[in-house]
């Protein structure tokens, strides 16, 4: 079976074909900067990647430009669209209407859309990406999974905010989460990685890049999580603030002049590496000046690691411990230098890295001591193959039923 696998943004277009039946990615790309005189499309493997300015107006022109190239030229992988036997789409917030991936129709489009409020930009990005799959592939069974899913077994007591209980029942204001897809992907794989149950271990999973989320997962269920009603909360991110004392905004507000946008720009695109180093939200050229001697560079860094190390405490003291610690995207995966500061001074809680094994990079791969406690893996995330499995799972269990 071939999924294609969308993951729109609100100017972007993410793709990828992956053949389950032998796991292979078989194509990918992104269009960028869709509705702009300076888009372009950038499709093809490693080598054979090639990127060239497209004119692409709307999300709509976006997906006929990609089935074009999965289907023509010298990068093609199929010679028809009939070959595509299945979308899935990453959509954010699912709410409180799905615990698991849903097969899309009208009233699944309906209650993603009535769901924008509590990720704007998200979902109604993934709205354009849907409404573009079903105008050039009319017919095709198409699939949502949702970053938010995983959350759902989170108990009332972690997902719960202290504000008067009448706004959970008005507006169903709570925790929901993020990185859902990529936190189970990387629970699942680190469990077959070590030939263990994930039902037997306390876990926590790190997602750590320009977004970041941790979760707490005890004997195979999320608990906790760091991000909230909102990707804003939890963790200091690249450009994101992370949990402040909610009185910084009205004063902010008062104090600067700012408006409702303006201040939420601060908070989400002006924040966090980016707002403390002034100089950038990618870790890399904050590294770099900080290892130059600049302050704010170093002051940067050091949050950065602080803001991890605090949740990790929170999470051991909530699960009573952890037998396993993932980390995964582009921090987690590829920084020694964090992943060092991060569990610093941890070995009185069984957390042990080891220097040499950090160093090493690729793959999936233990970088804790053969006598640590606690094992520190590092997983590389795979979302999309875990959307393209929702979707195989879903489609499959709908032509069971003989309801598609």
């Amino acid at each position: 079976m071939n999924v294609l696998v969308i993951n729109a943004g609100s100017s972007s277009l993410k793709y990828q074909l992956i053949d389950l039946e032998n796991r292979e990615v078989m194509a990918k790309g992104i269009c960028e900067r869709v509705g702009s005189d300076e888009a372009f499309h950038k499709h093809g493997i490693d080598e054979n990647e090639v990127v060239h300015d497209a004119p692409m107006e709307d999300h709509n022109a976006a997906m006929a430009l990609v089935l074009e190239a999965l289907t023509s030229g010298s990068n093609k992988v199929i010679d028809s669209l009939d070959e595509i036997d299945a979308i899935g789409h990453r959509v954010v917030q699912g709410g409180k209407y799905f615990s698991e991936s849903a097969f899309i129709d009208d009233d699944v489009i309906a209650k993603i859309d009535e769901l924008a409020e509590l990720a704007p930009l998200h979902n109604k990005a993934a709205l354009m990406g849907i409404e573009a799959c079903q105008k050039n592939m009319p017919g095709k069974p198409m699939v949502a999974v949702f970053d938010t899913s995983y959350f759902q077994t989170l108990p009332q007591k972690a997902f719960m905010y202290p504000i008067p209980y009448e706004y959970y029942d008005k507006y169903a204001l709570r925790k929901y989460g993020a990185h859902g897809t990529s936190h189970r992907y990387i629970a699942e794989r680190a469990a077959q990685y070590l030939d263990e149950n994930l039902n037997d271990l306390k876990m926590i999973t790190c997602h750590l890049g320009n977004g970041c989320s941790m979760t707490a997962i005890d004997h195979g269920m999320a608990i906790d999580t760091s991000m909230g009603l909102t990707p804003l909360d939890g963790l200091m991110m690249g450009t994101r603030c992370g949990a402040i004392d909610p009185a910084i905004v009205p004063f902010l507000m008062e104090h600067e002049g700012l408006t409702f946008d303006e201040i939420n720009d601060v908070m989400n695109k002006k924040s966090g590496l980016l707002g403390i180093s002034g100089i950038s939200n990618d870790l890399r050229s904050v590294r770099t000046a900080s290892e130059e001697g600049d302050e704010r560079a170093q002051l940067a860094y050091e949050m950065y690691s602080h803001s991890v190390k605090k949740y990790l405490g929170q999470y051991i003291a909530e699960m009573g411990g952890v037998d396993v610690i993932v980390v995964t995207a582009g921090v987690g995966e590829n920084c020694d230098k964090m992943r060092r500061m991060i569990f610093s001074g941890l070995q009185s809680l069984g957390i042990v890295l080891d220097l040499e094994k950090n160093k090493l990079r690729g793959g999936e791969r233990e970088i804790s001591t053969d006598d640590s406690p606690v094992q520190i893996l590092i997983i590389p995330t795979n979302e999309e193959l875990m959307i393209a499995l929702d979707t195989l799972d879903v489609v499959e269990h709908l032509r069971l039923e003989g309801t598609l």
